[in-house]
């Protein structure tokens, strides 16, 4: 009967989850037929016309992700270092529960703080001077080109970072106090510094969990909605500029799902779903073959 049961609930999740799949296919059939392949590089989204295209949701998608886990990441690992490593041990609790407090915020809050506390902080003190610095230099000028709106791409990033931030660090922090102590006991031993002990033992120990979790938090801000649906300023255009209003491909459906009229309109939102749930497979499986390449390297 355990088995039974177990296994009727493996089958279970396959089997919702190959509803998920058909049931998006088949309701954006409708929008792939009409536009074709050049549904992913159209970038116009006109409900007047019926036109539509999700190369800007796509792009916003992927930027605002790449900022978000830009600053996760580094930040992430170096809170869980330092907890682990160099925060005195009273203190290392409170802070711990801090971090993970993060993770328990409704993302809705998020958005209202970053639409009216954080977004006109940037707009009046930071944008500027991301503009009047990275002005003179080629190629930058153009990803910090003017005027300071305050929400956009680059706001919604940020806030997608501090959301993240909690898993990564969690994730990294418990794997952190895993390692043997007899191996970082040794370290120091033979004269290594905290520094060499984190890079050469900790770290590489860790590796394959810490993949795990920025692969988590990657996870979290590709759909992400409410709180990219409040900063990012909903502007179906792509710019150079990542001070620039954008969308996503969640804050899209978010937005108008509600409010679609016509079959095409519909379809087109619903194709929207399917390519967020391709990008997050793919994204899964390089995360997954990444930890067999590592693991496979370990165990070499």
């Amino acid at each position: 009967m355990f088995s039974g049961l177990t296994r009727s609930a493996a089958i279970a999740v396959l089997v919702l989850l190959g509803g998920v799949v058909v049931s998006l296919i088949v309701g954006s059939r409708l929008a792939f037929q009409t536009f074709g392949l050049s549904f992913l590089t159209r970038e116009v989204w006109n409900p007047v016309t019926d036109q539509y295209g999700a190369l800007a949701p796509i792009y916003g998608t992927l930027v605002t992700s790449l900022i978000a886990m830009v600053i996760a990441v580094p930040v992430g690992l170096g809170i869980a270092i330092f907890l682990t490593e160099l925060c005195p041990y009273r203190l290392r609790r409170p802070i711990g529960i801090a971090i993970e407090l993060l993770a328990g915020i409704p993302s809705i809050i998020y958005g209202i703080w970053g639409l009216f506390v954080f977004a006109p902080f940037l707009q009046q003190y930071v944008q500027p001077a991301l503009i009047t610095v990275f002005g003179p230099i080629p190629v930058l000028n153009m990803v910090f080109a003017g005027p300071p709106y305050g929400i956009g791409i680059f706001t919604a990033g940020i806030i997608l970072g501090v959301m993240v931030l909690p898993f990564v660090s969690s994730i990294s922090r418990d794997v952190f106090e895993t390692v043997p102590p007899v191996l970082k006991e040794a370290a120091y031993g033979i004269g290594c510094t905290t520094r060499e002990v984190v890079t050469n033992v900790v770290i590489p120990h860790s590796r394959t969990a810490i993949v795990g979790g920025v692969m988590l938090g990657l996870g979290r801000a590709l759909g992400e909605t409410m709180a990219v649906t409040f900063v990012i300023g909903n502007a179906h255009k792509i710019s150079a500029s990542i001070l620039s209003p954008g969308t996503t491909i969640s804050a899209s459906i978010a937005n108008e799902f509600t409010e679609a009229v016509g079959d095409i309109y519909t379809s087109s939102l619903i194709a929207l779903g399917l390519i967020l749930f391709v990008i997050t497979f793919i994204v899964l499986a390089i995360a997954r073959l990444l930890l067999m390449r590592i693991n496979n390297r370990a165990s070499a």
